[in-house]
């Protein structure tokens, strides 16, 4: 393990976007919450781009190609969505051609805005591919999908990698296939995939942890209701958030109560800039604010009663009072036995000019 991960970088880019610095890389992930409308796409695009997000992200697939007829929906689903609806009927309405993909591409490029989009099939990796997308993402359900993986690795770019709902064995065996298979740019995803999300499910620490054995960029995909967890993500070293967010939770759909509106999106966007200034820097420094507050604050040696001239310097006639722009009191005992030089008077603070051996 520790020779693979000397190959992964610990920080790379993504076009001119970041990932592993100061700054965290922030997706809003409108994934089918277009409900399979183009113009609610779009909007969804603008409204991102008004909340000063990173990047936007779409779900592409080809229903024919990800689900079988006869695979069950998961519960949330069934809560979201027309309860004997199967899951290839629901997932079909949700569906947008691949020439749609371009041309919501073509609008964020415009709304300077980066577009990504998850593939859930190999037709659509090498749509997105050929859509000339500067990085992949990769969802839970297909972090073990080596099929898909094998192919998205040719591309040699950037992959963004969910770990929802997989073990640390899991998480490991698939970094040292892609480590193996050439990937250097790598990002994991730490997810909990429910929707929503409950907080006792988020185990945010599981961020350091990834960190530590990794050594590469962490993430957290959030499906949580709110805007806390993210921040708290970004606390704990998180270096990318993508939130799910629609543009009204009470559209119909899988997915959109479990999102944020455009308003929380922007909320949670500066909630995260906000964390990110008052994390600061690892140096432990004096800060320029503190300067002049720490000479009011501090102390210095002063005398404590008046002292004449030639007085050899003993403990009584010393304590310390403000302001600390005098001889700091770890000084005190270097003082200790020293000859005044001059008459000081009580409250006087003590310099070295004034003393003799």
């Amino acid at each position: 393990m520790n020779i693979l991960v000397k190959i992964m970088l610990e920080k790379f880019s993504i076009l001119d976007f970041k990932i592993g610095g100061s700054r965290t890389f922030i997706i809003a992930e409108a994934g089918v919450n277009h409900n399979g409308d183009i113009d609610l796409a779009k909007e969804l695009i603008n409204e991102a781009k008004k909340a000063n997000v990173d990047a936007i992200k779409f779900q592409t697939f080809i229903t024919e190609e990800l689900v079988t007829n006869y695979a069950p929906k998961a519960e949330y689903q069934k809560k979201n969505t027309a309860y004997d609806e199967s899951q290839f009927n629901m997932i079909k309405k949700l569906e947008l051609s691949f020439e749609t993909f371009g041309e919501l591409k073509n609008h964020a490029d415009n709304q300077n805005i980066l577009f990504l989009s998850t593939p859930f099939d190999l037709p659509s990796v090498e749509y997105l591919a050929n859509l000339g997308i500067p990085a992949f993402k990769v969802g839970s359900g297909d972090m073990n999908n080596t099929v898909m993986l094998e192919r998205i690795v040719r591309e040699k770019k950037p992959i963004l990698l969910s770990t929802g709902m997989a073990s640390l064995d899991e998480i490991s065996e698939i970094f040292t296939f892609l480590v193996e298979n050439g990937v250097i740019e790598l990002l994991l995803f730490h997810c909990t995939t429910n929707y929503p999300a409950s907080i006792d499910s988020l185990n945010l620490r599981s961020i350091s942890t990834l960190q530590k054995l990794f050594k590469i960029p962490i993430g957290f995909s959030d499906h949580s209701l709110g805007i806390e967890a993210p921040k708290l993500a970004v606390a704990l070293g998180a270096k990318a958030i993508e939130k799910h967010f629609t543009l009204n939770k009470n559209l119909a759909g899988p997915d959109h109560k479990a999102s944020v509106e455009p308003e929380e999106l922007k909320e949670m966007v500066n909630e995260i800039r906000i964390t990110e200034r008052m994390l600061g820097s690892p140096n432990i420094i004096v800060n320029e604010v503190e300067k002049q507050t720490r000479i009011v604050a501090r102390k210095s040696i002063v005398a404590n009663r008046d002292i004449s001239k030639s007085t050899i310097l003993s403990r009584e006639d010393l304590t310390v009072k403000r302001p600390g722009d005098g001889i700091p009191p770890k000084n005190i005992d270097l003082i200790i036995g020293k000859i005044a030089n001059k008459n000081i008077q009580k409250n006087d603070q003590i310099s070295w000019e004034n003393l003799d051996d």
